[in-house]
């Protein structure tokens, strides 16, 4: 095998069939990728279900770092974003963007990466597509994947079914990944470990649907954090999200890493959390749910969705320690830039 990737690997010729051979398919080949076909033919969905669809590009830099690496952000981002809707995820699509040079064996580690986490995830990767760039013209390896699944009757999910009264429930601890990132980037070091919390969740979302079926919304706060996802909900819904600072899960060294960088920890990004909105009656079986999985251990009720102020427009807003209430402002620009 060759040690290295070269233009050749995208050119639809031998060196494309060996990589494609010896890298893609001996990592996850299965029986519908390796009919080699140029589209997936799939299992139809039954006539009570619904299809859920979404495409993710990650250009992440680095391409590893503690708790992941680039091909686990692809599989956890387009599983997490499927998941979202209620869908059983079930398929998904690979396209490598490689540059010219890449050593093949990251190649090799990040397409190992992948299949464990499409295993872990229970989906399977059945189509993709390869290209090389020249030299200085990429950035190593860019990934898009995109994911099938199949919603049920009777989920209807999104953030504008949130009413006030609702509870604002969040999975686990804010800002692991964006603040593992920078630390890579900036070759920080802090006195305990930081890593990414990047995980597929779709496993963790079907057990909180199991015990409170009437979950009016999942979002994955990725780019933007809390801040962004909770006034997308509130914009959504017309409602405001009124969300208790001390009752947010942060681990202390994230949190000291912010206060030294000057970030605001609602704003950083998550690659294996999910932000849920959930009827005040079913607020207490989802947070159990979400406690018994192993991406959830750390979940907790942060708020709650209330009645939108008559003399303004929708707001996210957060109860501080002393009781006063400040705007929760989406993120303006880019504050830590290719964090998946």
């Amino acid at each position: 095998m060759d040690e290295a990737v070269m233009l050749g690997h995208g050119s639809g010729g031998s060196m494309m069939k060996r990589i494609i051979d010896e890298v893609f398919f001996k990592a996850y080949g299965d029986e519908i990728l390796l009919k080699g076909d140029d589209a997936a033919v799939l299992p139809a969905p039954k006539r009570n279900e619904r299809l859920a669809f979404s495409t993710d590009s990650f250009v992440v830099s680095p391409h590893f770092f503690p708790g992941g690496d680039i091909g686990k952000l692809a599989i956890c981002g387009t599983v997490n974003d499927v998941a979202t809707s209620g869908a059983r995820v079930k398929y998904l699509s690979c396209g490598f963007v490689l540059e010219e040079g890449y050593p093949m064996d990251n190649v090799k580690r990040i397409c190992a990466t992948m299949a464990k986490t499409a295993a872990e995830a229970g989906v399977q990767l059945v189509t993709g597509d390869t290209k090389v760039v020249n030299k200085g013209h990429g950035d190593g390896v860019f990934i898009n994947t995109s994911g099938v699944g199949f919603i049920p009757d009777g989920i209807d999910l999104s953030g504008t079914n949130c009413q006030p009264g609702d509870k604002i429930l969040l999975s686990g601890t804010l800002g692991d990944h964006g603040i593992t990132i920078m630390s890579c980037r900036e070759s920080l070091s802090f006195q305990t470990d930081i890593q990414s919390d990047a995980a597929p969740l779709n496993h963790l979302i079907a057990d909180v649907l199991a015990v409170a079926p009437h979950t009016r919304a999942f979002r994955d706060p990725t780019r933007g954090g809390l801040a962004s996802t909770l006034n997308e909900f509130a914009a959504q819904s017309q409602t405001d999200m009124v969300v208790d600072q001390d009752a947010v899960p942060v681990k202390d060294n994230v949190m000291g890493a912010c206060e030294m960088l000057g970030y605001d920890i609602f704003q950083v990004a998550n690659e294996g959390k999910m932000v849920a909105i959930v009827p005040a009656s079913e607020a207490d079986a989802a947070l159990a749910a979400m406690k018994a999985n192993c991406y959830g251990r750390d979940a907790a009720i942060i708020g709650e969705v209330t009645e939108m102020a008559a003399n303004r427009g929708p707001k996210a807003l957060i109860r501080t320690p002393i009781g006063g209430l400040r705007i929760l402002d989406m993120l303006v620009g880019e504050q830590l830039p290719r964090i998946c």
